[in-house]
Parts: structure tokens; C-alpha cells; sequence
């Protein structure tokens, strides 16, 4: 069994006698290397681990065996002939000594196969939400375990956040294994341990790794001093593993940030793709309306694309004029986002004043802002012994399960099928700064639907007694009832909009039409004679089947319920 010194010569000899793929990368044209890099898959992943388990120093080494840090760096770092890598990360380290506020530190680097950005995130319970910020974009998480120590709580509480944010995969790095001696049963004894808690928390994959970070032992070069192990090095696993987002094979989704209209031949809808494909012809839906139409052009500061794919910032063109604003969508016609204005969410505490049942708070999500209100808190998340127990509040860092209604619809999808669309952030109103971070677990089906049925202009005609039994009825049920004889259908669509069931009678003997509260056009549905007679319940149960339409410029526009 070769030492540590030995080890590293060997590798050192191994690769004088030829050139690495870094080198021969180097010797490559400028233009060549540009083009090469811009190639390269990025994958994201994230660090987690307490103060002594060397999460520092495997960053460290990770950065230096892949050739990712300056010679002037190294030199500022070593001492006695000797370098200190956990100082190469030791920015955040120095904030944590200091007291002051804690903040994911990034990091860039690349190797031939792949590129990189590292989320070196704090451990600590008092970061929790930090850590959850830097987890949210990552596609593999690295859990450090002491060797020495096994499964601790801030190894529970780091996996349950991984398993929480969606992160299917996670390397759990068992760090330190030269002061055990490479005992192969220590590091089984560890394994185990770890895949029942990643069944435990629902994580799909889970890769114990044997290393020693201060040596070197696989985190770039694969080991000999551990023949128990013939699996990959922590580099060779995050060069191979699939990226756990795939968001180019995802449903397309394009939230509108801004519409572009340079001149008046040319009407353009920009934002970045969250998730999927596009091209020019596909077919696609403009939400929240639910018209249909063809993509046009993809243009982007460079001229047009032929294709575009997340996460590209873009402008897309349609074939029909449609009416598209901040906030609204265009997606795939194929399994859309839902509208919803009531889900079950995963809610991670930010703000310094607690959660409460009935706050109401601002809403973002995607391209849009709405007014939002806590309506239960089903229960607050214990990450270090995995449980759910019941509350009144979330504290700072507390995660919870929370039930939200929102004052205008989301299009929204699960965070398991979509981060983008799943995720929101909570705004306090009061000092706008960032409340809390939410992934959606449930939608809950017909909530859009429901509300819409109680809002709206019915147009009566000279019908008194119909729109006497109609205001009593609505008004037991709980509905804001307008009456009016005044006629102006714009002023009185937007009375509808703020919630209130709109009765609009006249002198005329006309035919009754609804008018629905969310209506882009205002297009009234005329309903038929035989209701004029009916009950008021039937009357109302139509008017609920209209409000439950597609919303489009006629009842058939896509079928889809949206």
C-alpha cells in the first residue's frame, strides 16, 4: 500500500509522460478553445457540511488537482513547503469569524468534459435559509460525513434541505478516511447508514465516496490506497452524471417579461425559456387567455434562431395578434401549466418576522407579482429528526408545509416537474425585502374555477324578478352582488374583476349574457331562452359551466380547461 507521498508521485510521474487533456486544451487556437468551452454541459452542484468535516478543504483539492487555481494563489497559501487548501475558500470561512452576515460564495471552474459552478454553502442551522438559496439551482448536491463520526444531525439536516429542493442525486463524500486507517468497514458501516436515509427522504440516488480530502484520495485521481472501492473519483462523477434538470427535454415555458414592439411591423414577446424547446411552426398557447397560435420568429441579439432551448433569453414572434403582457405565458400545447390561485407549498423562512396564518404578503413567481395570503400552515418541518409537527408560526430559518391563495392566478406547475414555474419567493409589503422562498407540492384542481363562478357581468335585460331571486341566492352563498342600471359593460368588467357579481339590468327586453370576470376581450356568452324561466340555481349552475371555459374567443377555443 503506497503512502500518501507515494501516491501523489506516482500520479505526478503518470502525468509527465504524456499531456493532459487540460494541456492539450491549452495548445488549441484561442478561437477553438472559446468555441470548445461554450460547448461544454455546465452543471451546477452544491457543498454542504459542518465546520470539522473538511468541506473547505475538499473544495480546495478539487480546485487544485483539476488545475483551476492561479500560481500566485498557491503561492499565497503555502506554508513550509506545504499548501493549506482549505484557504482557498477561506473568504466565507472569515465571515463566519467575524460575525457578519453569511452569504453563498460561488465558484467557477472547468475541466475538458464539463463546466462548473460550486455553491459553497454554511452549514449551520442558523444559515438554513442560505443554504436552501445556494441548493435551489444545483443538479448534485456534496454531503461531507466525518469518517470518524458517521451520520450526524447536520448531515440529516443537510440531506433533508437536498431532498426538499428536489436534488436527486447527492454525493455523499465520507471524508477523512486516512485517520481510520481506509477501514473498508467503517466506510460500509457508513454506506448503509447513508442509503437508509436517503430512503428515508425520498432522495432517488445517493453515491457514497471513500476520500481523503487533505491527500487527495479520490476527488480528482482515484485512489490506490483503498482497493475496497473501484468506483469513480468525486470529478469522474460529476463529469458523467446526467444533469438532473433537463430542462432542453422539459414542456416549454416562456414567461413574458416584456413586450417588444421596435416598430409597427414587428410585435415581439421577450423572456427566458425556463424550460423545453422551441422553433419557428410549433404550435403553442398564450396563457392566461388560451389562444392558440404559431411561433413566427425567435430573434435574440445576434438575429434569428432556427431553435431555442433553456435557459436562452429570447423574443418570439407569433403568426396571430394576441394579446400578451408581463407576467402571462406562452407554452407548450401540450401539458401547459396549470391556473390556480390555491396551492400546497414548501415554504423556507427568511424574514426576521415570523409566518403567521392570515399575512398577507406580495407574491412573485416567474415574471409576475400578486397579492398573496397564508390561509393554513399544515406544519413545521423538523430536518434533524425528519418529522412534521404542528404550529402557529415560522420562525427565521423554519421550514414548513403552507397552504396559499393568491389574488390573481399563477401558471404554475409542481416543483418536482418544474423549478422555474414550481417555485415562488414570499415579499414582505412592508419593507419589500425577501420573506421566505416556496416550492409548490400540490395545486388544488377547480380553485380558479370557484372563484370565477362567483364573479362576473350578468346582463338581465328587463327581467326584476329574475335579478331579485339571483341577488338573494348569490348573497346567501357569499358573493359580492352589484346591482346597476348602468350600461357601461368596460367600467362594470373591471368591478367584476375586484370580485363582485356583476347584475346590469336595462329597459330593454334583451337576451341574457354573462360576461366572464377574467375576460381579455370582453366577450359576453349569450344564454339561452330556455333558462329565462329555470330556477335561479340552474341559471347559476350554467353561468358556473361558462365560467369554467377555456378562456379564448369562443367556447371550443382549446379544450384544455385553462
Amino acid at each position: 500500500m503506497l503512502s500518501a507521498e507515494e501516491n501523489v508521485i506516482e500520479v505526478a510521474a503518470r502525468t509527465e509522460t504524456s499531456l493532459n487533456p487540460r494541456e492539450e486544451e491549452a495548445v488549441l487556437p484561442i478561437e477553438q478553445r472559446l468555441e470548445a468551452e461554450l460547448r461544454k454541459d455546465l452543471l451546477r452542484f452544491s457543498t454542504a457540511g459542518s465546520v470539522d468535516d473538511g468541506k473547505s478543504t475538499l473544495i480546495g483539492r478539487l480546485l487544485y488537482d483539476s488545475h483551476n487555481v492561479y500560481d500566485d494563489h498557491i503561492k499565497s497559501i503555502t506554508r513550509n513547503a506545504a499548501i493549506d487548501f482549505a484557504q482557498l475558500t477561506d473568504g466565507l470561512r472569515a465571515e463566519r469569524e467575524q460575525g457578519i452576515t453569511i452569504d453563498v460564495a460561488y465558484r467557477y471552474f472547468s475541466t475538458p468534459k464539463r463546466k462548473f459552478i460550486i455553491a459553497d454553502t454554511p452549514g449551520h442551522e442558523q444559515y438554513t435559509r442560505n443554504m436552501a438559496t445556494g441548493a435551489s439551482t444545483a443538479d448534485v448536491a456534496i454531503v461531507l460525513v466525518d469518517a470518524r463520526k458517521g451520520i450526524l444531525n447536520q448531515t440529516r439536516r443537510h440531506s433533508c434541505i437536498a431532498s426538499l429542493l428536489g436534488i436527486p442525486i447527492v454525493i455523499a463524500a465520507i471524508n477523512k478516511m486516512d485517520l481510520v486507517d481506509f477501514s473498508p468497514e467503517v466506510f460500509k458501516q457508513h454506506s448503509d447508514s447513508l442509503q437508509a436515509l436517503a430512503r428515508q427522504l425520498d432522495i432517488p440516488r445517493i453515491i457514497p465516496v471513500p476520500v481523503s480530502a487533505l491527500d487527495g484520495d479520490n476527488v480528482v485521481h482515484r485512489s490506490t490506497r483503498m482497493p475496497f472501492y473501484d468506483g469513480p473519483s468525486i470529478l469522474e462523477l460529476l463529469e458523467t452524471l446526467p444533469l438532473a434538470i433537463e430542462r432542453i427535454q422539459a414542456t416549454f415555458r416562456l414567461p413574458v417579461q416584456r413586450v417588444v414592439r421596435p416598430h409597427q411591423d414587428f410585435r415581439g414577446f421577450a423572456g427566458q425559456i425556463t424550460a423545453g424547446a422551441v422553433q419557428p411552426g410549433d404550435e403553442v398557447l398564450a396563457l392566461p387567455s388560451g389562444r392558440r397560435s404559431r411561433v413566427k420568429s425567435i430573434t435574440t441579439w445576434e438575429g434569428e434562431l432556427a431553435r431555442a432551448h433553456a435557459p436562452q433569453s429570447v423574443v418570439v414572434s407569433l403568426e396571430d395578434e394576441i394579446d400578451l403582457s408581463r407576467g402571462d405565458m406562452i407554452a407548450a400545447v401540450t401539458a401547459p401549466p396549470r391556473k390556480t390561485t390555491r396551492f400546497e407549498s414548501t415554504v423556507v423562512w427568511m424574514h426576521s418576522k415570523p409566518l403567521r396564518v392570515g399575512a398577507t404578503y406580495q407574491l412573485k413567481h416567474a415574471s409576475q407579482t400578486v397579492k398573496a395570503t397564508v390561509v393554513e400552515l399544515k406544519s413545521k418541518t423538523d430536518v434533524e429528526h425528519l418529522a412534521e409537527n404542528s404550529a402557529s408560526q415560522l420562525a427565521l430559518n423554519d421550514i414548513g408545509q403552507v397552504v396559499i391563495e393568491t389574488s390573481r392566478p399563477l401558471l404554475a406547475d409542481l416543483y418536482r416537474e418544474s423549478r422555474a414555474t414550481g417555485s415562488f419567493i414570499l415579499i414582505d409589503p412592508t419593507d419589500n425585502g425577501t420573506a421566505g422562498a416556496g416550492m409548490i407540492r400540490h395545486i388544488h384542481e377547480g380553485s380558479e374555477t370557484q372563484r370565477r363562478a362567483t364573479s362576473g357581468l350578468l346582463k338581465v335585460g328587463d327581467r326584476k324578478f329574475l335579478a331579485d331571486q339571483l341577488e338573494q341566492v348569490l348573497l346567501a352563498a357569499g358573493s359580492v352582488v352589484l346591482r346597476t342600471r348602468f350600461t357601461g359593460a368596460g367600467q362594470l368588467i373591471n368591478l367584476a374583476r375586484l370580485g363582485a357579481f356583476v347584475i346590469s339590468e336595462s329597459d330593454q327586453f334583451s337576451p341574457i349574457a354573462f360576461t366572464r370576470a377574467d375576460s381579455l376581450n370582453g366577450t359576453a356568452h349569450e344564454i339561452s331562452s330556455d333558462f329565462e324561466s329555470a330556477r335561479p340555481d340552474e341559471l347559476l349552475a350554467e353561468i358556473e359551466r361558462i365560467a369554467s371555459l377555456p378562456t379564448g374567443e369562443d367556447d371550443n377555443d382549446n379544450g384544455l380547461g385553462i
